[in-house]
Formats: structure tokens, sequence, C-alpha cells
């Protein structure tokens, strides 16, 4: 288990950190130990379950279980936030992956292990099935055939006998495995004709909703630029999640280096002062130096001193009206479940999570993304960790990124609650990754808020 290892007499409760349809099929079982089975129907309702059971948890050695360990990140730091009777909270390492293969045979697991990639479910040499069809109640935990219930799009077990006979269902009451087939009577049934409802249950068809995250770009970029970049990471989440990109309030002037200094293609003939030209949009930012003037002229100006990779260190003016623009596009075009932040896109993202409890109601956000992001020296951060799901992706150490050093995104990573952040560090520079395995730990975790 991580964080140590409960060693006293204190009594020991088994918490699993799962979603209701992955617990169907499988669980650990430990001899003399109570497991609590929340019955969510997503990750994003176990804190609440945790709120009203509370007294269950406290004063004891709770051991937490999930798929890959991610969910239990979260969520244990969450409990340990509750302060005094909190503190002994335990994550099995790795969580269930890595158990079944230190232990081939299942040890204390009994069934299967519910994955969220192409094999749907993995088992060890233990044959034994914990699942039931929720018609019939024969056992049963194939979820291949990705039924789901026509009114709250959860998977369901329905075996390919009472698929055959076309059965049609309603939504599926949270209680146990062994009372699914007594739950329902003849009333809840009814035979159909055709393969309309059957195949509505069907992702192909009906699809369940997709997160929807808002993409903040970094400085000096605009969302056309930034969705340009990003097209690659669109399309691989494009199953799971609605990319939605949008300019920052601050435009910026258009300027450019002396050719002596730098190569700017957009930067017209020396001596010139002409419009800009076509292809030249314009650029914007979510922070500004304290000696940004707001007004902003057509005319192209040469820069008053070289590039600075460390300019972001000053731009720290302008907060309060990206955090009125940012209201506003949460109150026209959300609701958005999380952000997905660039460069100074994700320092602007980091000071959204500081708020705390201060936007509730008006940006709620159940996770943010945060990549080659930074923190500012602002009384928005404070001395109090951050608490808010979040995922740091940046360059290693020795990294590629020129511009934000793998040092400072570690630090802001460091601000969040301990538990409550996950990092991806790759090899590349000042970008954000899609290849193996860069992308299969992204959809990770953003699979935990399906």
């Amino acid at each position: 288990m991580k964080n140590g290892s409960p060693t006293d007499d204190k009594q020991l409760v088994l918490l699993d950190a799962r979603n209701l349809y992955e617990t169907r099929i499988g669980k650990f079982h430990a001899p003399s130990v109570e497991t609590l089975d929340p019955g969510i129907r997503q990750y994003s309702d176990l804190p609440s379950w945790i709120d009203d059971n509370s007294e269950l948890l406290r004063g004891k050695h709770v051991l937490m279980y999930c798929t890959g360990g991610i969910r239990c990140e979260m969520a244990s730091a969450y409990i340990r936030s509750k302060g005094a009777g909190f503190e002994n909270v335990f994550q099995l390492y790795g969580g269930i992956q890595r158990y079944l293969e230190q232990f081939p045979d299942g040890g204390f697991f009994r069934g299967k292990n519910f994955v969220f990639d192409h094999r749907i479910s993995v088992g060890s040499s233990d044959t034994s099935i914990m699942g039931a069809c929720l018609i019939c109640g024969s056992s049963y935990d194939n979820y291949s055939s990705r039924c789901r219930c026509t009114h709250c799009r959860i998977l369901v077990l329905v075996c390919d006998s009472c698929q055959k006979h076309r059965m049609d269902f309603g939504s599926i009451p949270s209680v146990e495995d062994g009372e699914l087939a007594t739950v329902l009577d003849k009333n809840d049934l009814k035979t159909v004709c055709s393969d309309s409802k059957i195949s509505s249950q069907l992702p192909s068809r009906n699809a369940p909703r997709k997160l929807r995250i808002l993409c903040l770009h970094g400085f000096r970029q605009n969302a056309s630029s930034f969705k340009g970049r990003s097209a690659s990471l669109a399309k691989k989440l494009k199953s799971i999640a609605e990319l939605v990109f949008i300019d920052a309030p601050h435009e910026l002037p258009f300027i450019y280096q002396s050719c002596t200094e730098a190569k700017n293609s957009c930067a017209p003939p020396s001596g010139q002062h002409a419009p800009p030209p076509e292809n030249c949009k314009r650029k914007y930012a979510w922070l500004v130096a304290s000696d940004f003037g707001g007004k902003v002229e057509a005319d192209w100006k040469i820069a008053n001193q070289p590039f600075d990779p460390l300019q972001y260190q000053g731009q720290t003016d302008g907060f309060d009206v990206s955090l009125a623009y940012l209201k506003k596009m949460f109150s026209e075009q959300g609701p958005f479940d999380g952000i997905l932040g660039f460069s100074q896109g994700a320092a602007m993202a980091a000071l959204l999570c500081a708020q705390g409890d201060k936007l509730k109601g008006e940006i709620d956000l159940r996770f943010v993304i945060l990549c080659s992001g930074f923190a500012l020296p602002l009384a928005d951060f404070g001395q109090k960790p951050i608490n808010c799901p979040s995922l740091h992706i940046f360059g290693s150490d020795p990294g590629k990124d020129r511009q934000i050093t793998s040092h400072t995104s570690r630090y802001l990573a460091s601000r969040f609650e301990d538990g409550c952040s996950v990092i991806i560090e790759h090899e590349f520079g000042h970008i954000i990754p899609t290849r193996s395995p860069y992308m299969d730990n992204i959809k990770d975790f953003l699979r935990r808020f399906l």
C-alpha cells in the first residue's frame, strides 16, 4: 500500500473508489475486513458519497483501491483534508492492474478488473464470475456488447440470451450485485418487436456525453493558432472530449525584432510602417506587464528590447479583466468540465483553481490540465495548497523547453494538494505531446471524470 502500511489494531475498512459498473464484475474480498462499495455512477460523485458517509471512515484505517491508482491519489487527498480522524488513508500502489500482475491467481481480488481500453476487462487465473445479468440474474460479466441503460446511459450487464429476446429496460437502481435479479418485476421490462431499443443502448448509436474542456492559449497566441497546434490532441481525444478554444481578452500590439535580433516572417520591411499583412492575426494574452497601456495600434512597431525568455515573470497584471471575461464565457458557452491551459494559459488556470470556493457557481471546475505551466508571485496563490484534481504536463529535466523550465512547472505542481496532482514528464520542448505513452496517460486521467 502507498503512504505507509497500517500496522496497529485500529479497525480496517476497504474502500473501492471505482464506479458501479466496474465493481459489478470484480472487487477485493479480504477476510474480516469491512468492504465499502459507494455504488457511484461516475467518479465525480465520490466526494459527495464521502461527505455523506464520513462517519464510516472516521478513526479507521482506510485502504483504498482503484484501477490504476490515479483516482485514489485524488480521493485519498480529499478524505485527509477532513482533518482529525481521517489521517490514516492508504492506497494500493499501482491499483488493481499492478496487483494482478504480481498475483496472477488473483490473490484477494475476485472476478475481473474493468479497464478503459479495447480489452474492457482483465481477469486472473481464477475464473469465478462476480457479475450477473440485469434481466435474468444468471452469472455474467461480459461488457463487450456495451449495452447501456436507456435513461442514465450507465453500462449494464445483459447476457446474450436476453439480448436475443429483445428486452427493453429503463433506469438501473443503484443496488448491490446480488440484488439485481430481485429488484425488477414484470412491469420493469417490456418486450419490443424491433431492435430499435436495444440498438440505442450501444455507444455507436448513442454515445455518452463527452467532457467539455475550455482551452486557454499561451502568451502572444490566439484561439486559432492554439487550435491548429492542438489538432492532433483534439483528434485523439474526440471520442471522450470536446475542446473549446477562445481568445484571451488582452489584445497585444504587433511588434517585431530588428533584423539583427530575430527573423520574423510577419515583420514589415525595414523603414516601413504599413498595416499588418492579412496573414498576421491578432495576438492576445491572459496576463500582461505592469507597463501595458492597453491601447493597441494597427501599425507595426519595433520591440523595446530583445526577446527575454523570462518575460512571463513580469506579466502579473490583468487578472481581474481575464477573470471577468472567463466568468462570462462560462455563463454563455458553458458548462465546462475542466480547463486545459498552455504556458500562460496554464498559469491563468492555476490562478482560477487557487480561488477555491470564491468562484463556486460561476466557474466550477472538475479538473485542470496544465501544460508547460508556471506559478506567478501573486497573492491568489498564497500558502494554502490548491485542492483541485490536476494533470501537469511538461518537459523532463534536462528538457528542450527553452521558455518554461521543468523546475518551474514542477513547482506549480507542488502548489496543488498532496495526492491531488498527476505529473507527465516528456522529452520534448514547449509542446503538448500526443505520442504513446503520453497520450495514453492523458486519456487515463480524463476517463476518471466520464
